[in-house]
């Protein structure tokens, strides 16, 4: 399926085989989960994608072919290919352990092309070994909605009551973290939203409410997995003194105006940008001792412009998953 730049046109193609270069891998996708991302890129929200463009960047597959120089995986073997597909490794952020704010960087299904297709080539120091009890469609939300989710829950520290903001594919599986790691999750949706709080308290919220409600009581931290600037202030409202609001999303509509003393009392607002591979090996180590289980709704191949519209639209439980292979 590519994205050829006009709105949310996605149209099916006969691609050729893409031919490994230098340290690349060939994949034949079997699974590629669909991200509020991939909405981003098609509305135009992200700036500059490569076009014609391949979406696609929480991608499982069977590497098929290595290029020169390419050892780190064999012929056969399944692997993970996640939103972050190359960095310059020379930079001061590199060079820093931060190589997720490389400002060469490269994403998968954004300046690279993605797994909404039946192969493609990753870079095989950027791919990752995914856990062997997961199937291809269980696994692959693990790959975006679970690693931002892990490196947002990780910038809360060790709060002890969570609000989680937008109650979608990130949230579902970090809330399912969080109780394992005994943190009380308090779960804010849409208004009206009765099923999706529904879904929150059966995965351990012990609070699920709309957005525009406070919490029964105040919270250590707050992460927004929403793209709703209107949130920062009402998070920052909802946080005590010394508390951490993380903004989740590559893209946020326009944050209004507050005042100061949501902020004062050593409230701490950031985001959070891409990921590492230290983060994604991390979290697929930690996933299956959880366990994490992903809540899918599948799609085949052809489907993904409904896909997207089901997403955008906030029907789905969970995530979205093309299954390919």
């Amino acid at each position: 399926m590519i994205f050829n730049g006009a709105g949310s046109a996605l149209r099916e193609a006969e691609l050729p085989g893409p031919e490994p270069g230098p340290g690349q891998a060939r994949l034949n996708v079997q699974a590629c989960a669909v991200c509020r991302t991939d909405l981003h890129i098609v509305d135009g929200e992200l700036p500059d994608p490569k076009l014609p463009l391949v979406l696609g960047h929480q991608i499982v597959g069977f590497v098929s072919e290595v290029g020169e120089g390419a050892s780190r995986f064999a012929v056969g073997e399944r692997v993970g290919v996640p939103w972050l597909g190359w960095t310059d490794g020379t930079c001061r952020f590199c060079r820093s352990r931060r190589e997720n704010l490389c400002d060469r960087a490269r994403f998968t299904g954004y300046q690279i092309d993605g797994g909404f297709a039946e192969e493609t080539v990753a870079d095989e120091r950027y791919c990752l070994r995914i856990p062997e009890s997961y199937s291809d469609l269980q696994v692959a939300p693990l790959l975006c909605a679970g690693l931002i989710g892990y490196r947002s829950l990780v910038m809360t520290g060790d709060a002890e009551r969570l609000g989680l903001y937008g109650f979608g594919a990130s949230a579902h599986i970090i809330a399912q973290v969080a109780r394992w790691q005994s943190r009380r999750v308090f779960a804010f949706t849409r208004a009206g939203d009765e099923e999706g709080q529904r879904f929150a308290r059966s995965l351990g919220a012990e609070w699920a409410g709309s957005s525009t409600e406070m919490p029964p009581e105040e919270l250590d931290a707050a992460i927004i997995f929403a793209p709703v600037g209107e949130l920062v202030p009402a998070a920052l409202a909802a946080v005590a003194k010394g508390g951490v609001v993380v903004c989740a999303g590559i893209h946020m509509s326009e944050i209004p105006s507050f005042s100061y003393d949501l902020l004062w009392g050593e409230r701490v607002l950031r985001s959070v940008a891409n990921l590492t591979r230290k983060d994604g090996e991390e979290f697929m180590e930690l996933a299956p001792k959880v366990p994490v289980r992903t809540e899918i709704r599948e799609f085949r191949l052809e489907e993904a412009n409904e896909a997207l519209q089901h997403l955008r639209a906030g029907e789905l439980r969970g995530a979205a998953v093309l299954k390919i292979g």
